[in-house]
């Protein structure tokens, strides 16, 4: 589906997925998105031109110009810019409607959601100079192959992984960065489970009598084994230790080599002096789980973090399927809505999606 057919042929298939003509009218003169009939006669018209632009390759006075030859409305990029800026909250509430409408369900009882956050620049020189971007936290439903949350921020509001609401009974997978203990408590306090990638020298890793645990030396002493699953302790900054599981297998050897190079180009951007143990961490996938293991067998538990490359998928959909990239201007007033008619667009979409990728092995993954 190109952006053309979403704004042509397909428009009524949109609009009906979207809960029909008189919800988007309700929906958009509650945003105050759409007050009164003058240059655009309705709500429907309005959506259709605002996705016009924002998914398009035409800038504002070319999707004027496609507005009126169509015959859709005659509208100056200008007045298109003020409609532009008003529609915020409305795609905001049409994303939140489409997420509702697909809420998560549980796979054999438990739902499965991968937490993730993807980035666009903002534009112009001053925000490219001080590194400036949209952040979209987003959480992506496995059973459904569709993101079912998403969440836009500018760069300083950080990845957590209590960000997203819980859902009681799921099992949130999420890579390093969130690592979070006083986070994953409170995560594990709604009533669900987490699996979430470690770093060797990420957490304070402690033994059954709350005594440092040396992560390196246990690795080194399953090295023949190639596998490690015991209990493990990890200390909080407020609160007790979280008990929690320990899972680590250990990384076929191209993998590992390729790992422990990149380390070293790390290490050598950053200006360090890279360290034995760090080169040793590389060998393995470690990964910390509150999954017991009556419940989640050492390699159920490695097989469901290898899906975490979903999201990955999403995102890629996200990006060249729909087009998101950085928006155009440098009023957020534009930004926002510009970003939120992509995020809009893949909700539609995913369900249509018939091929997905296939996932990439384990040691790829990571």
């Amino acid at each position: 589906m190109t952006h053309e057919s979403l704004v042509n042929q397909d428009w009524k298939s949109v609009v009906s997925r979207l809960g029909g003509a008189a919800m988007l009218e309700i929906s958009a003169r509650e945003t105050k998105a759409f007050l009164r009939p003058r240059e655009i006669d309705n709500a429907v018209d309005l959506l259709r031109l605002i996705l016009a632009y924002c998914l398009g390759e035409r800038g504002l006075r070319s999707t004027a110009a496609w507005a009126t030859s169509i015959g859709l409305v005659d509208i100056s990029n200008v007045a298109l810019l003020y409609r532009l800026r008003q529609c915020g909250d409305w795609l905001a509430m049409l994303v939140g409607q489409a997420l509702a409408a697909a809420a998560p369900k549980a796979i054999r009882g438990r739902t499965i959601r991968i937490i993730d956050a993807t980035t666009v620049p903002k534009a112009g020189p001053a925000a490219k100079k001080q590194s400036k971007l949209w952040r979209v936290h987003s959480a992506f439903d496995l059973a459904r192959e569709r993101f079912d949350y998403f969440e836009l921020t500018d760069q300083q509001a950080g990845e957590t992984l209590d960000r997203i609401p819980v859902v009681k009974g799921e099992i949130r997978i999420g890579d390093r960065a969130y690592l979070q203990p006083d986070r994953m408590a409170v995560v594990l306090d709604a009533g669900a489970d987490f699996l979430i990638r470690a770093g060797w020298k990420s957490a304070c890793w402690l033994n059954a009598e709350g005594n440092p645990l040396d992560l390196i030396a246990e690795l080194r002493n399953a090295a023949a084994r190639g596998r490690i699953d015991r209990p493990i302790w990890i200390g909080r900054k407020r609160g007790a230790a979280l008990a929690l599981r320990l899972v680590a297998i250990k990384k076929p050897a191209q993998a590992a080599a390729a790992a422990r190079r990149k380390a070293r180009r790390d290490a050598q951007r950053e200006g360090y002096q890279i360290s034995k143990r760090t080169l040793a961490a590389a060998d393995w996938v470690i990964l910390v789980t509150s999954l017991t293991p009556a419940d989640f067998a050492t390699a159920d538990v490695l097989a469901l973090y290898r899906l975490r490359w979903r999201i990955e998928l999403g995102f890629k959909r996200l990006k060249s399927l729909i087009g998101l990239r950085g928006p155009p201007g440098t009023d957020e007033r534009s930004a926002r809505p510009y970003v939120l008619a992509h995020l809009l667009i893949i909700l539609l979409l995913e369900p249509l999606v018939d091929e997905l990728e296939v996932s990439p092995r384990l040691a790829e993954a990571a």
